[in-house]
């Protein structure tokens, strides 16, 4: 993660909001997720969508989900569905809906 502070957009930003992320990297497994924090001014709440992700290992797709449950709300318990092994969705400690699902034949 990277914040505004100590880069050329920390100029461009009010003070308060130097230690916003203004670039963040998450890989999982082989896929990369890019994410920033909203500008001043720009935020809304995430809905309608969901971020997910399609992991190929059971016991990885369950410690992904624990992981972004920290402080977050279960809104389905990962389990087992007619679909996929392994299914579960969640809103992280950040207000971002996710859905983790291991593929079937893993």
């Amino acid at each position: 993660m990277r914040t505004h502070a100590g880069t050329p957009a920390e100029e461009q930003v009010p003070a308060e909001w130097r230690d916003k992320i203004l670039h963040a990297r998450l890989v999982v497994g082989d896929r990369v997720l890019f994410a920033s924090d909203a500008p001043p001014g720009r935020y809304e709440r995430p809905k309608g969508f969901f971020v997910h992700l399609q992991v190929r290992d059971p016991a990885e797709a369950e410690r992904i989900f624990h992981a972004l449950g920290e402080d977050g709300a279960v809104q389905m318990p990962i389990q087992q569905t007619f679909w996929a092994p392994l299914f579960g969705m969640l809103i992280d400690r950040f207000g971002i809906p996710w859905m983790v699902q291991c593929e079937r034949g893993a």
